[in-house]
C-alpha cells in the first residue's frame, strides 16, 4: 500500500486502500484469451500452408494484429484500474485516478452527511456495489465497482459516526473507551 501513505498527514491513519473490484479486468481478460488463441490457430495455419520467407512475414503480421488488438482492448482497462485508489482514512476519504491525466477528490469526514450503498444482485455475486457519499456539498458522490461495499459502508459509517459522536460536548468517555473500545451510549 505504498501509494497513499505519500498523501497522509503525519498523524493520519489509513484505514482502507482498493482499487476497483476486478470485474473491470474481465473483459480485458476474455480479449488477451480469444486474440491469444485465434493467433495461435492462425500461426499454426500459416506454418503448415505458407512456405519459406512469406511464412515469416505472415507469423510477424499475426502477431502484430495480435498485439494491437490486446493493447487496444487490454491496456486502458488494465492502467486505468492500477491508477484508481480508493482510500479511506481516519480524517478524509481520498478517490485518485489516472496516469496522464491525474484527478483527486478529498472529503473530509465531518463534511458527510450520510452514507449509502447500492448493488443489484450480480454485483451481490461478485462482493461488489456502488458507494454513495453525500459530502453536504450538492448531489451525492457515487463511487462504482468498490469491492466489498458492505464492509467499506460500514467502516466509513462508523468513521462517520463515531467523529461525530466523539465531538459533542455532552459525551463523557467510559471507562471501555480509553482502552480502545467503541462506547455507544
Amino acid at each position: 500500500m505504498g501509494y497513499p501513505e505519500g498523501l497522509l498527514a503525519p498523524d493520519e491513519r489509513l484505514l482502507l486502500h482498493r482499487h476497483p473490484h476486478w470485474k473491470m479486468l474481465f473483459w480485458p481478460a476474455v480479449t488477451f484469451i480469444v486474440a491469444t488463441a485465434l493467433a495461435g490457430f492462425a500461426g499454426g495455419l500459416a506454418w503448415r500452408h505458407v512456405q519459406d520467407t512469406a511464412r515469416t512475414v505472415v507469423l510477424l503480421a499475426i502477431a502484430a494484429v495480435w498485439a494491437v488488438l490486446v493493447l487496444w482492448r487490454g491496456a486502458g482497462p488494465v492502467i486505468r484500474w492500477g491508477s484508481t485508489h480508493f482510500i479511506i482514512t481516519d480524517r478524509r476519504v481520498l478517490v485518485r485516478e489516472g496516469v496522464f491525466t491525474h484527478t483527486g477528490i478529498d472529503i473530509p469526514m465531518n463534511r458527510i452527511a450520510s452514507v449509502q450503498f447500492r448493488h443489484r444482485l450480480f454485483e451481490r455475486l461478485l462482493g461488489t456495489g456502488t458507494l454513495i457519499l453525500d459530502a453536504a456539498s450538492g448531489d451525492p458522490l457515487e463511487y462504482h465497482d468498490i469491492p466489498e461495499v458492505e464492509h467499506v459502508h460500514a467502516l466509513l459509517y462508523h468513521e462517520v459516526f463515531d467523529s461525530t459522536r466523539d465531538s459533542r460536548p455532552d459525551r463523557q468517555p467510559g471507562p471501555d473507551s480509553q482502552r480502545g473500545q467503541r462506547d455507544y451510549r
